[in-house]
Order: C-alpha cells, then sequence, then structure tokens
C-alpha cells in the first residue's frame, strides 16, 4: 500500500537489543493530503530510523506501508510499518494542503424576467 502525507512530528527514539541484534525504532506522524486529512502514525524499523531523522515538518512524502494487526491477552493491536519512503516533491516547494484550497465555482446563470413570467399557478419550482 502507498500513503502520501505531510510530515507533522517524530516520535522519540527507542533502541534495544535482540538475540538477533541491536535494534531501532521511531513513530513518524504524517498527515494526509485530502479534503479531510487524518494524521497517521507509522513506525520506521533500523535503517528507515536514520532515513526519516532527515525529514523536516511540512515536507510532503509518500510511503510504502505495510497494515498488520496482532492479539496480545484478548486486544488487539495494529502496526503501520513503513518500509520505504519517496520524497513526494522537492523540499522547497512549500504546498497547499486540499482542505485549504478553494473549491473551483461556477458562477449560476442570471435570472430574468421570463423565468419568473412562467408562472402556471403553482409555486413550487418543478
Amino acid at each position: 500500500m502507498e500513503i502520501v502525507g505531510k510530515v507533522v512530528q517524530l516520535g522519540t527514539l527507542t533502541e534495544g537489543n535482540s538475540p538477533r541484534g541491536p535494534w531501532k525504532k521511531q513513530e513518524l506522524i504524517i498527515e494526509t493530503i485530502e479534503q479531510y486529512p487524518k494524521k497517521i502514525c507509522l513506525m520506521c524499523w533500523n535503517e528507515r530510523v536514520n532515513e526519516i531523522n532527515s525529514f523536516f515538518v511540512g515536507q510532503t512524502v509518500k510511503a510504502q506501508i505495510s497494515i498488520e494487526s496482532r492479539e496480545f491477552n484478548g486486544k488487539w493491536y495494529t502496526d503501520v510499518r513503513a518500509f520505504r519512503f519517496d520524497q513526494d516533491q522537492p523540499a522547497a516547494q512549500p504546498t497547499q494542503p486540499m482542505s485549504q484550497q478553494q473549491p473551483m465555482q461556477q458562477p449560476l446563470p442570471p435570472m430574468n424576467e421570463e423565468y419568473f413570467a412562467s408562472d402556471n399557478g403553482d409555486d413550487l419550482p418543478f
């Protein structure tokens, strides 16, 4: 799956050791660019952590993600894991979210006297 959004913030870095070796993870919060923007927390592991540390707030990124849910003690937990990033556009060009863009409006046709003169004794317009 693919998701595009603007970087909102980076979470705190967590590091540890496992039987397979050292690991690190960090959360990246993005906001989708659509009529009703949604904030999504992407979990980034190991080499993706180095990559997201070069991002800045407001930058638009495209992420390849996988979504996985698991059960633990009767509760379900869902992770949105980012496994690849593409910068959707150059960093120097700020974008405006679709929620702030003006909708395209077409002018209404002018009402003339013929519109009001066509009275058939009914005040309903249809």
